[in-house]
């Protein structure tokens, strides 16, 4: 399947960045800027022979929402939380209207991360949501040392709607991390390569989870050129020296403000910033879109799946349940009624 290349991002109208004074950035009310993706390119890279832009998200209360619907152990909840930040800082690189999907799955502890974010326009905020499958048994015995996902596979999908391909690019896992698995899935293409640094994790004990997540792309200026290497690119090794100076504590720090880590990091690089977009969380589950399902099974597996009378179905992204009778869902299917839409307006 041809790769579907993510695209530099390169951004009009963008803005020099300037220190900020030690002051956190702040919306028009007063309050801390928080769960948005920031697009920004570095002005170092366009004298040579690649571009270099990238994004940056900082998530709050998008995350944390996510969260407090499960009741994860602390480290499948970080990693939940990366696989977030990642799966919006990767979607920030496409313009499509549609359902990005980050999926890993894996013969380790953690054996699912599943995470996709909804992008409707240009305008508009986008949605995600994600939840994880962990065995608490290999959990308790693992090996701090070892990756939690083991191995298996690292699945980018784009679903722009039943009219287009679904496009969909798979490497092994590869890495201890979930940002080094991502930086292989780059590094198959001969016209790209990132760096990529992600974090997740709570403020203080028992507070609100964040989690954030920061990307250069370097983008071959001809599409039939080869990128070149690290060590024949002083720019891009030096921007990669420049993101390891960032911390894990400044990418989740709700005071700092996605445009100031930017200015700390990459001021002698000339980086500019375009307007952000905001993100939420939402599922895009509803009772009518469980039904449908219920309709169309057998049924015989209805009455095996009731329990005293009861069907319960509970989604995975949202712990949210739903509850219909067996008798309900056999006279819907008995009389041929057509199965209800489910537009998306209907998302909750």
């Amino acid at each position: 399947m041809p790769r579907k290349e993510f695209c530099s991002g390169a951004c009009m109208g963008t803005r020099p960045l300037t220190d900020y004074g030690g002051l956190p950035e702040r919306d028009g009310a007063g309050q801390p800027v928080d769960d948005l993706i920031q697009p920004f390119q570095l002005e170092s890279g366009e004298s040579g022979e690649a571009k270099l832009s990238g994004r940056l998200t900082q998530l709050g209360e998008a995350v944390d929402d996510v969260m407090r619907r499960h009741k994860y152990p602390e480290p499948v909840a970080e990693l939940l939380g990366e696989a977030l930040a990642l799966s919006v800082i990767l979607a920030g690189a496409l313009k499509f209207d549609g359902i990005f999907t980050l999926q890993v799955q894996g013969d380790g502890p953690v054996s699912l991360l599943l995470a996709d974010v909804q992008t409707k326009n240009d305008t508009e905020r986008y949605l995600i949501r994600g939840y994880a499958n962990y065995t608490e048994d290999a959990l308790a015995s693992h090996d701090p040392a070892e990756s939690l996902l083991g191995s298996g596979y690292f699945a980018l999908t784009v679903d722009q709607g039943p009219h287009t391909d679904r496009y969909q690019g798979m490497v092994e896992i590869t890495g201890k991390t979930l940002a080094e698995c991502a930086q292989h899935y780059f590094r198959q293409s001969q016209q790209m390569d990132a760096a990529i640094s992600l974090s997740a994790g709570r403020l203080g004990p028992d507070g609100p989870w964040r989690a954030g997540g920061v990307m250069v792309q370097r983008i071959a200026d001809d599409p039939n050129r080869q990128l070149p290497s690290d060590d024949d690119d002083d720019t891009w090794r030096r921007v990669m020296m420049l993101m390891a100076t960032g911390t894990m504590a400044e990418l989740l720090d709700p005071a700092l403000g996605a445009k100031r880590y930017l200015f700390r990091l990459f001021h002698e690089e000339g980086v500019r910033a375009t307007d952000p977009r905001s993100v939420a969380h939402r599922c895009r589950c509803s009772s009518d879109r469980v039904f449908n399902v219920l309709v169309q099974l057998p049924r015989e597996d209805l009455r095996d799946l009731a329990v005293d009378g009861n069907l319960e179905v509970t989604c995975e992204f949202c712990s949210e349940s739903y509850h219909f009778t067996p008798e309900a869902v056999e006279a819907r299917a008995a009389v041929g009624d057509p199965v209800i839409s489910s537009p998306e307006s209907a998302d909750r």
